[in-house]
Formats: C-alpha cells, sequence, structure tokens
C-alpha cells in the first residue's frame, strides 16, 4: 500500500549502507573497509548519510565489529553473498521507521538532499518507492523503500530478481539527479581509489 504523504522527517528514516558485496575488483578485499584520503570509505559514506535519517544501518556479511563503530550491521537472512536485493530485505526486516533509504558503501559522496528529495517524490504520488536517476541512467541502489515492503523484498529475493525489476514491479518513481550526477560516482578498483583521492586534494 502507498504510505501516506507528509513533511519530510528524519526520524521517519532509516538509512541502509549497502556493504555486503564481495569486493572482487579490489582483491577481495572488503571494500568499506578500505582507507580513502586516510579513513576507511564507510567512514566517508556514513557522515554523508547520518544526517539524513534518524538511524543508520550497515548491511555487511564480514567485518561486523569494525562496521559496528558507524552503525548497527544487520547480515543477509542466508549466509554468503548473495547481491544487494540480500542487504536490502535484510535492512528492511530491521526497519523500524515509515522508510528505508539505500545507498552502496562504495560511492563515497552521496548528494546531500538524497532523503529529502526521493522523499518528496515518494509522497507526491503517493509510491512505496523512490529511486535516483543520472539523467543517463537509474542508479538503483540509491532508493527509498516504504519500510512495509519486507515481505516484498524477501519474495523477490526468493525469486532472484535484480533490484531494478523488483523496483519495476512496485511501479517506483524516478528522481531527476543529472544536475549531481557527480556524485554518484562509485569507486571499484584501486586506481579509482586513487583518482579520487588526487581529485580531492586539487580541489
Amino acid at each position: 500500500m502507498p504510505v501516506d504523504g507528509g513533511p519530510f522527517v528524519t526520524s521517519d528514516i532509516t538509512v541502509a549502507i549497502l556493504a555486503g558485496g564481495q569486493g572482487t575488483r579490489v582483491g577481495g578485499q572488503d571494500k568499506g573497509l578500505i582507507a580513502l584520503a586516510g579513513e576507511p570509505l564507510i567512514s566517508h559514506v556514513s557522515e554523508r548519510l547520518r544526517v539524513q535519517a534518524g538511524a543508520l544501518l550497515i548491511c555487511a556479511n564480514r567485518n561486523a565489529d569494525r562496521y559496528a563503530q558507524y552503525g548497527t550491521v544487520v547480515t543477509d537472512a542466508t549466509p554468503g553473498f548473495h547481491g544487494p536485493l540480500a542487504g536490502i530485505a535484510a535492512a528492511l526486516a530491521a526497519c523500524r521507521s515509515r522508510w528505508l533509504l539505500t545507498a552502496p558503501v562504495d560511492s563515497p559522496q552521496p548528494p546531500p538532499d538524497l532523503s529529502r528529495r526521493l522523499h518528496a517524490a515518494a509522497v507526491s504520488g503517493p509510491f512505496v518507492a523512490a529511486v535516483a536517476h543520472t539523467g543517463t541512467r537509474r542508479e538503483p541502489l540509491f532508493a527509498l523503500y516504504a519500510g512495509s515492503l519486507s515481505g516484498s523484498a524477501a519474495e523477490a529475493l526468493r525469486r532472484d530478481v535484480p533490484v531494478w525489476r523488483w523496483q519495476d514491479e512496485l511501479g517506483i518513481v524516478e528522481v531527476d539527479f543529472s544536475a549531481q550526477a557527480a556524485d554518484f560516482l562509485n569507486l571499484n578498483t584501486a586506481d579509482e581509489f586513487s583518482r579520487w583521492e588526487d581529485d580531492r586534494r586539487r580541489g
């Protein structure tokens, strides 16, 4: 069911940082814990997102003790690495707020108004979910979901559908972030980590 419209209140939103990947392109390292400009990647992401929500979850399948320094850790219901939908389903099962905002751990600078703008779009319909679009592509991991979608996510996970397809089934609304497309940059390799640091030093 659609969520009733209402004003944007951070306490109505829980943010979940998706950090449960295998890190195959960084030699199997836990990407969220790789140092970026002197701090673990998770530190950069959590700093940008914790002010946009009332609670912060981290979806991780290893190194839970280290991630616990930054938020409440939730793990996939089934051991192993089952992709981002598994993390979203786990976060929705743990969510106690009206909305769940998701973002991947490998994007160090998510938009500062991500939560507010996705919420505005979701309640305008009303819709049960909203997702960011950069003008060239949907960013399916940057999304806001009604907290009541736990069962739907679990069922989609059982069917092994990709996140974007589940979103289509929900009738998600896309939000234009083309003016902030650079904020969705994700870091997948050691070279990309180095380039980000170089760009930051140059200011």
